[in-house]
């Protein structure tokens, strides 16, 4: 035996190996030609009926209930991206439901830019659907600097102005329906 005779004796030899294996296995499983219907849509049909494929009616079926809501139509997410808009946002997780800016400063002279942590707790529309974390730095000089959590008027109002955004946000979608 030469080597391409002996390389395809060891192909052959894998894939019988593979198909007992696989028909052992259960994998696979005969079927009796008088239960397969022989028109394509008939058999598209079955499979959907059983489970086994897609159908637009599915895809497409409002009645269904996902517990997952897209970032665009969660309106207290909306609102807090609309009232941060200002500030440069550094971390962004919808699915965590985080958002966290970049340090900001509104006043050139002045060495204390903020950074906002918003932290969601659910979707509804409540005051307590939010945290809002605000930290302060202070900066003696450009390598001496020093961070501290501060409670401000800024939370309550950032609060207050996400709420009333999101209410907002929520009614406009509700008139679009």
């Amino acid at each position: 035996m030469d080597i391409i005779q002996k390389f395809n004796f060891k192909i052959l030899l894998v894939l019988t190996a593979s198909f007992f294996f696989i028909a052992s296995c259960g994998l696979y499983k005969p079927t009796k030609a008088r239960d397969v219907p022989s028109n394509s849509m008939e058999r598209a049909k079955k499979n959907v009926s059983e489970g086994r494929g897609v159908s637009i009616g599915n895809i497409l079926n409002k009645n269904k209930q996902t517990g997952y809501e897209f970032s665009t139509s969660n309106s207290m997410w909306r609102a807090s991206l609309d009232v941060l808009d200002f500030m440069p946002l550094s971390t962004v997780d919808y699915s965590g439901g985080l958002i966290i800016t970049d340090w900001y400063s509104d006043n050139q002279g002045k060495n204390d830019p903020i950074k906002i942590t918003v932290r969601f707790l659910s979707n509804e529309i409540r005051s307590d659907s939010l945290t809002i974390i605000v930290h302060k730095k202070k900066c003696i000089d450009q390598n001496n600097c020093s961070t501290q959590l501060i409670d401000s008027k800024i939370k309550e109002e950032l609060l207050r102005t996400i709420l009333a955004r999101a209410i907002t946000i929520e009614k406009k979608s509700k008139q679009k329906k």
